[in-house]
């Protein structure tokens, strides 16, 4: 048998390489983090004994599930003194047959234990079986179901009611932006849910609350402040979009700072808004999301 060259195991790599990817940044909510553990995998599968691999997909799901794992650790240390709500990175027009995770069960990953985390994702999002999940992180079958079990009950309540049709999902997403931007505060009350609340996530790089925004009179009051400044610099819209699943827009800000917003929305009114302009975590965006495609907007 003809010995492999390093192109010939990076031909057979590079199609499995967008769900491991998926998988990882699941796992850690950070598109560059999920892209260098992916690459380690790679770099492990070319110094493995592929001969003696029955089973590539499952053989590099065990490499990027353990390098997360470990990855966690050190994530969570991070997170406990990051500055302001911590958003996972925004994934911008992902298909919609990939799976259910959407950025508010994406938040609610962050409370389950790593183990959680990585049995929940594999089984139910990925169709893993539990013997592979139990060989990849080192427990019993029956742990690995408990584990995803106990996941479940813990983030019950994040998880998708119902699938919003993208076109209702759009127009509203145009009409909170309408609203907010041009000072509407009356149409953006109607918008609203009582409950709602705002998450930004500025990383302390740019300028956020630092703590979410409960309730819709604290919301109005947030955004009849923000109206004054929208008066006074233009906010341009890039172009609507999902973003993690949900409907919003990506919009540049005080004329240079790239801000993505996700609106949770349930019974025709918005419940959340996720604001990222942590500048850290927009790197990944291609550049045509970095130019408005039209006219600025008051």
């Amino acid at each position: 048998m003809t010995e492999m060259t390093d192109e010939d195991v990076k031909t057979s790599f590079d199609p499995l390489r967008p769900r491991l990817i998926r998988i990882a940044y699941r796992m850690l909510g950070s598109v560059s983090e999920a892209e260098d553990i992916v690459q380690e995998a790679f770099l492990r599968w070319l110094d493995a004994d592929r001969v003696t691999v029955k089973e590539p997909s499952a053989f590099l799901r065990r490499i990027v599930t353990r390098l997360c794992l470990d990855q966690l650790k050190s994530a969570r240390c991070r997170r406990e003194t990051y500055l302001g709500p911590w958003l996972p990175e925004p994934i911008v027009e992902e298909s919609d047959d990939l799976d259910d995770i959407t950025l508010p069960l994406m938040m609610a990953l962050e409370r389950l234990s790593p183990l959680e985390r990585a049995a929940f994702l594999l089984h139910d999002v990925f169709g893993v079986s539990f013997d592979e999940i139990g060989e990849t992180i080192g427990r019993k079958p029956a742990a690995c179901r408990q584990l995803a079990s106990r996941a479940r009950v813990n983030i019950r309540n994040a998880r998708r009611r119902f699938a919003m049709p993208r076109e209702q999902g759009l127009e509203i997403a145009s009409a909170f932006f309408a609203a907010s931007r041009g000072g509407d505060m009356q149409q953006l009350r109607s918008l609203l849910a009582t409950e709602a609340i705002v998450y930004a996530d500025g990383g302390g790089k740019t300028v956020a609350p630092r703590r979410p925004i409960v309730g819709l009179d604290k919301v109005m009051k947030l955004h009849a402040s923000l109206a004054l400044i929208f008066a006074q610099t233009m906010s341009r819209l890039v172009r609507y979009d999902f973003i993690n699943g949900l409907p919003g827009f990506i919009t540049i800000e005080d004329g240079e700072i790239l801000q993505t917003t996700a609106l949770e929305i349930e019974q025709d009114r918005i419940t959340a808004i996720y604001v990222t302009r942590n500048p850290e975590k927009l790197k990944h965006l291609p550049e045509t999301l970095r130019h408005f495609s039209g006219p600025a907007v008051h």
